[in-house]
């Protein structure tokens, strides 16, 4: 066994002193001295017992949950960053160079992440993070015991981050769920995972506040914590001190990468309304309102004679929205919807979210001062449902896009109702070099509306190849002509 240098010199130390120390009890006993110790006719000095040390709760919450959390691992196709042609086109002469010392490198590579879970099923059931898994074309569960099992996804909710899994086990432990809405601030926490890929890791620390928005998306509901959290914590389990989960561990605040005290769950209540959609549906369907909120500033509530600061301003209603069935304004204050109380913007989209497809909500504002009663019968979210080419090389002129819902008009800032929107542009392609861009709005082709996929597949389709396609762009708030030129000899 091979020992370190320092430590050998210390062993030495100490085997000095423990003769001498022998030298001099044989010494004493020879002198008559009495042999009971020094200090048996004394009582024990302050902080000593004899008695067995008590194992605090977090151990006993530490053996039972450390069982049911897991270690994720995935592998991802990733676009090799040595592919010199496709990076800069001007670097062919050094791709020349490096392909002479060392071949050619492949265009794609295989790259590996690590992640946790939890087993919330004795039959496999596992809760981890969407981005721990997204994009993902393995994935590898690893349990306490050893075991490891591929799983597939069940469903994914990037909007929450959320993503359940499975993997063929039965009798497996679990972690039971707790009420993440009775924590308080100040509670003490565990967090349990493995962080830099050290299996099995458990950190303790404090609830440091809830309600945390911190831009990871419309529902952003977090809740922050000192229990040291760090890269390969994604997706373990945050347990108050029965051993229950309150929350998701997701993400950290961090200028170097490790943890700093400042980390992020989510809410388990917000993800027991998640769960089963995910199973049953491998997706999450959500009530839509049809409006753009802001936070109510002490400035905006004095211009607008508001009693207190609270509610959702609404900066926007959209076009076609129960919203506007229900005759909300712009510069109307949301402060209850369907009895429940707005006290800041961000209590509402969550509310929303979770009104069943529909349903008539009641909606309570303040319009210039005075209360108002409206309701709205609630429809659902739309969401993107079909991509046009997944795979830009595949469509001839290099682009991918998708239909434009009010949810990415919103997120792009753009007025448009209908359009295709620029998912992907390939390098290099007629739709690159005409300065087409991802974000984009499709609006037309050859003076022909693009409201769907059929559209704009036929409008493809009916042009002659080496003949210039004419496309009307919307940009954010400006719109332009691009005329792309369409792959092939001309036809004679």
């Amino acid at each position: 066994m091979r020992k370190h240098p320092r430590l050998n010199s210390w062993l030495f130390v100490i085997g000095i002193l423990s003769v001498a120390g022998g030298a001099l009890a044989l010494a004493a006993t020879g002198s008559g001295a009495s042999t009971s110790p020094l200090w048996s006719d004394r009582p024990p000095a302050l902080g000593t017992s004899d008695a067995p040390a008590r194992p605090t709760p977090w151990v006993a919450v530490a053996k039972a949950d450390t069982a049911a959390v897991v270690n994720i691992s995935t592998t991802q196709v990733a676009k090799n960053p040595m592919a010199f042609e496709e990076q800069d086109p001007q670097a062919g002469l050094f791709g020349d160079f490096f392909r002479q010392f060392f071949g050619n490198v492949p265009q794609t590579f295989r790259t590996h992440s690590l992640g946790s879970g939890f087993l919330i099923r004795a039959d496999g059931y596992i809760v981890t993070n969407n981005h721990v898994v997204d994009g993902a074309s393995e994935i590898t569960v690893k349990l306490s015991d050893g075991r490891e099992f591929p799983a597939k996804i069940i469903g994914r909710d990037p909007k929450t981050d959320l993503a359940l899994l499975k993997i063929d086990a039965s009798d497996l432990p679990v972690v039971p769920f707790g009420d993440s809405a009775r924590l308080q601030v100040g509670e003490a926490v565990m967090a349990i995972g493995n962080p830099f890929g050290l299996e099995g890791t458990v950190t303790t620390g404090i609830v440091s506040a809830k309600g945390r928005v911190i831009g990871e998306g419309p529902y952003d509901n977090f809740i922050q914590t000192d229990a040291s959290i760090n890269p390969g914590n994604s997706g373990g389990p945050l347990v108050n001190a029965a051993g229950q989960v309150v929350g998701i561990d997701t993400a950290i605040y961090s200028q170097s990468g490790g943890s700093v005290g400042i980390g992020f769950a989510i809410p388990i209540n917000l993800a027991k309304t998640i769960l089963p959609q995910l199973e049953a549906k491998g997706h999450v369907t959500r009530g839509w309102l049809g409006v753009s909120i802001q936070p109510v500033t002490p400035d905006l509530a004095k211009a607008l004679q508001l009693p207190k600061q609270e509610g959702a301003l609404v900066a926007q209603v959209l076009p076609d929205s129960p919203a506007v069935k229900a005759g909300l304004r712009a510069g109307d204050v949301i402060v209850t919807y369907d009895g429940h109380a707005i006290a800041k913007a961000g209590d509402l989209p969550g509310l929303v979210a979770g009104t069943p497809i529909g349903q008539t909500a009641t909606v309570q504002v303040l319009r210039e001062g005075k209360p108002l009663t409206l309701t709205a019968r609630i429809v659902e979210l739309p969401e993107p449902q079909e991509a046009a080419e997944a795979n830009p090389a595949r469509e001839p002129l290099g682009l991918a896009v998708q239909p434009l819902t009010p949810d990415l008009a919103m997120q792009l800032g753009v007025p448009d109702r209908a359009g295709l929107v620029v998912a992907g542009v390939k390098d290099g392609s007629p739709a690159a070099e005409a300065g087409i861009q991802p974000g984009d709005v499709i609006v037309q082709i050859d003076r022909k509306p693009m409201r769907n996929m059929a559209e704009f597949r036929h409008a493809l389709a009916a042009q002659k190849a080496g003949a210039p396609t004419l496309f009307l762009l919307h940009r954010k708030d400006s719109s332009l002509f691009v005329a792309i030129q369409v792959p092939g000899k001309p036809q004679g």
